[in-house]
């Protein structure tokens, strides 16, 4: 009898152990999804589903080892009841029961579903008994083809997600070394650009001649610009010329 109450115990304890560090894992996953959601990324989400699991695993094997006691033929039975307020019991609860009393009891203790969930999953365990083969395994194809349509739009969107993440994460690239170089080429030299000009036009980055050089500033041939230039080599003023004409047509005009 000792022996089994030691077994026991180690039993309890380890089962104690996992899980209160199932407990944290979960706790610890909460926190994330609540505090910390605009950071988290899929991968580390991925990682503490996994930790999670892997611990609820190992917690089910260990209910069902050989060396394991079966804790389902043993009776949790309350040693006092009250309404007060047990500090004690506070804290050993983690602040969630406050007291141990005759209300509290049986959902705290208790050791099968409610009546209704036990009445309604007694009907669903006789409604899959009596279906016949054909029907589950038409039923099951239709849930395998709609749990592959869900799998599908979840991958697509995953890889949309992480492509858009991966995009984010580069520097955003505003210009262009190759265009940046054709545009400074086609300034400077008129490379790249088709010319529309005749003979003796002046290049689209130098500046003409001062004065009155033709129509629509086009520039004039050498011959021309040698005639209007005078002996000093500089181009009459056309309003000295305009003054001339007015007092030879009104020489009153002194």
């Amino acid at each position: 009898m000792q022996r089994e109450e030691k077994q026991l115990e180690a039993s309890l304890e380890t089962i104690l152990l996992r899980v209160n560090d199932l407990k944290n894992s979960i706790a610890a996953m909460i926190f994330k999804l609540e505090n910390e959601s605009d950071n988290l990324n899929w991968p580390t989400f991925l990682d503490n589903f996994a930790l999670i699991s892997s611990q609820l695993v190992s917690l089910s094997k260990m209910l069902g080892h050989d060396k394991c006691p079966p804790l389902r033929n043993l009776a949790v039975l309350p040693l006092l009841l009250s309404p007060e307020r047990d500090e004690q019991l506070l804290r050993l609860t983690e602040h969630r029961v406050p007291m141990f009393s005759h209300d509290l009891v049986p959902d705290y203790l208790r050791t099968k579903p409610v009546p209704e969930a036990e009445q309604k999953m007694m009907q669903l365990e006789h409604k899959a008994t009596s279906m016949s083969v054909e029907t589950i395994q038409k039923q099951m194809g239709a849930y395998s083809k709609v749990v592959g349509l869900v799998w599908e739009v979840v991958s697509k969107a995953r890889e949309e997600w992480e492509s858009e993440g991966s995009a984010r994460a580069g520097p955003t690239i505003t210009s262009s070394v190759a265009d940046t170089q054709t545009l400074v080429m086609a300034i400077a030299t008129g490379k790249g650009l088709k010319s529309t000009m005749g003979q003796g036009a002046v290049p689209p980055n130098m500046i003409g001649p001062p004065g009155r050089p033709g129509v629509g500033n086009a520039p004039l041939p050498p011959s021309q610009m040698q005639q209007q230039m005078g002996p000093m080599g500089k181009v009459p003023s056309g309003i000295k010329t305009n003054i001339k004409a007015a007092t030879q047509i009104h020489p009153y005009a002194r």
